[in-house]
């Protein structure tokens, strides 16, 4: 595993309403310069977000959730760690299969990253179509600074090691 090894992974579809709010995180990180060895935009099959985030010492993932019941724009922030005795599951995804099923997957596989954590805004109409709801579109920004205070750990992390 690389020590240092960063990866941004944003989850969903732009063209499903809310479900594009992780598109919508990542494009205001990446304005910023966010500094990620990857940034990456997935639909959340488990076996490509296995292999965007092998090896990687932090994998901060960006989704849109269903809550039950549901706070459009309320965001929650999930950790698991690869020595963690016991699997979290951060699932509730807007995906048949996804994260949580990446998550199990690859604990049993040995290939979970050093932490993970999930950064998941909730979601109100998953239904086809462009544009996030309001509250959704109001979260995006507050996700993205959530990123960065993840970003910003590591980084003092890394200083006192």
């Amino acid at each position: 595993m690389a020590a240092d090894r960063v990866v941004l992974i944003g989850v969903g579809n732009e063209y499903r309403h809310d479900d594009g709010a992780a598109a919508a995180v990542l494009a205001e990180l990446a304005a910023d310069g966010v500094e990620a060895d990857r940034v990456a935009l997935c639909d959340g099959e488990p076996t490509r977000l296995i292999d965007l985030w092998d090896g990687a010492a932090l994998a901060v993932v960006i989704d849109a959730v269903h809550g039950h019941p549901g706070e459009p724009g309320r965001i929650h922030r999930i950790s698991a760690r690869q020595d963690a005795a016991e699997p979290e599951h951060p699932g509730g995804g807007s995906h048949g299969l996804g994260l949580g099923e990446a998550v199990a997957l690859a604990r049993v596989l040995g290939r979970l990253p050093g932490e993970l954590v999930v950064v998941a805004v909730e979601g109100g109409d998953f239904t086809i179509g462009q544009g996030l709801g309001p509250e959704v579109a109001r979260a995006v920004p507050r996700a993205a600074e959530l990123v960065r205070e993840v970003l910003a750990e590591r980084r003092t992390e890394r200083g006192r090691s």
